[in-house]
């Protein structure tokens, strides 16, 4: 339990360290119990985020094997999880999750937050896991010492690369639901049943379920298209992760529709197929929808360059830190990977995470000895303060200097290119207006 009260805090800075993350949707109550219930596809990264995003202090409950994991058991420990005991990994100590339910019940009781995935795994599947019935049996049983029911809370983590360095992760934060027709009896299967349904309804709300995540790329199209060509005038909802995951569900149930022929096969079909072209051209040309929508003048872009002329002057820094911190990356990408090939693909972030933790540090260490054998104790200390505000200024300059440079390709393309990107821009317009008459049919 000594990790617990800085949990929220550690976990925010992990997670904010290797995602750009964003949070929207409703809030997470500041007092009293609330159940949190949240997707599960990246392993201890998953609640690192729901802790980060709560903004509460929050107890997990983590599968039995993770207590006596020789890498991060003290870490399951630390940050007071409660142990569930799974049939398949060991089935003698099935019996032990009557006393873990028994203390999740009193952490409830006493008006605390608790964090479950009721997938009861952690996976790299492209939709949700059928639901175990854990999380609706720990709310009844609580509901039971506590009088009546309480907030479950559904937080969808949606991640736009699970695996890249400074992807975008996106946490949607549900709305809590009612159920207090189904307080009472922790035996009563058809409650813990409905109960399971609704949060499972819930979860589906705030995450994205593809049939196969071959289907990523097109969905992340079309909802770009839309975005670029219907958002330009609606600045809050273009720009909201929630929002942003409604146009990827509603594209996600216009696939399912289709496979299962209750859509107009022959033009969705084709529609995706040029979705899918559109898509790579973009990716080729190093544009987004957005930009082959928004033309930037001369004016604007020297009143952009203005802005940003301070980051010619330190991008030495972002240079010197990529050399001097080249070492250390590769050594924590690599140890990350070795250790995740055998734990599974949703694990490499986790690792990657807790190896730079422990590597970055080390070497932080082993260069301020080395100034300070050559300039002596002061210019150790000085080196030792200097290194990790280093690192994450030249992680800043380095994502900007990346997104300019991106700018500017794109702003001398579009007048080098004007004639092929205009009918690009037309063929993109034509198709989100038929993606919108497509998604309307199947909504009538």
């Amino acid at each position: 339990m000594w990790l617990y009260r800085a949990m929220p805090i550690i976990g925010e800075l992990a997670t904010r360290s290797y995602y750009r993350v964003t949070v929207s949707g409703a809030r997470v109550p500041s007092t009293g119990p609330v159940l949190l219930v949240a997707n599960h596809n990246n392993s201890l990264v998953d609640p690192a985020l729901v802790a980060g995003m709560a903004d509460r202090e929050v107890r997990f409950l983590a599968k039995a094997p993770l207590f006596e994991h020789p890498l991060i058991g003290w870490l399951v420990k630390g940050v007071g999880s409660v142990p569930v005991y799974r049939t398949q990994d060991d089935p003698t100590k099935v019996s032990q999750n009557v006393d873990s339910f028994r203390d999740v019940h009193r952490v409830l009781a006493a008006g605390d937050v608790v964090g479950i995935f009721p997938e009861g795994i952690s996976h790299s599947a492209a939709s949700l896991a059928p639901l175990k019935t854990g999380a609706a049996r720990i709310a009844i049983g609580a509901s039971k010492q506590i009088g009546t029911d309480f907030p479950i809370i559904a937080m969808g983590l949606v991640f736009r690369d699970r695996d890249r360095f400074r992807s975008e992760a996106h946490v949607i934060i549900g709305e809590a639901f009612r159920w207090d027709d189904l307080v009472g009896d922790i035996q009563d299967r058809a409650a813990v049943r409905e109960l399971t349904s609704r949060i499972e309804r819930a979860m589906r709300a705030v995450s994205v379920n593809l049939q196969e995540w071959e289907d990523e790329p097109l969905v992340r199209t079309a909802e770009a298209v839309w975005r670029a060509e219907f958002m330009q005038d609606a600045l809050d909802e273009r720009d909201d992760p929630a929002a942003m995951v409604r146009r990827l569900q509603a594209t996600t149930q216009a696939l399912k529709a289709l496979r299962h022929g209750d859509a107009a096969e022959s033009s969705w079909r084709e529609t995706a197929v040029e979705l899918r072209a559109h898509g790579r051209i973009l990716s080729k040309l190093g544009l987004t929808a957005e930009s082959l929508v928004t033309d930037v003048g001369l004016g604007e872009a020297v009143r952009w360059f203005v802005v940003r002329l301070p980051f010619v002057v330190v991008l030495p820094i972002s240079l010197l830190g990529a050399i001097l911190f080249w070492l250390p990356k590769q050594v924590t990408v690599r140890v990350a990977a070795w250790v995740a090939a055998k734990e599974g693909d949703d694990a490499l972030v986790t690792h990657r995470v807790l190896a730079g933790a422990l590597i970055f540090p080390l070497w932080f260490v082993a260069v301020a000895a080395a100034v300070g054998a050559r300039w002596g104790w002061p210019a150790a200390v000085l080196a030792l303060l200097m290194q990790p505000p280093w690192a994450f200024a030249a992680l800043t300059i380095g994502e900007r200097r990346a997104r300019a440079w991106l700018t500017m390709r794109r702003y001398f393309l579009r007048r080098l290119e004007r004639p092929r990107l205009e009918q690009l821009r037309l063929r993109q317009r034509e198709l989100a207006v038929r993606l919108r008459t497509l998604l309307t049919s199947l909504e009538d």
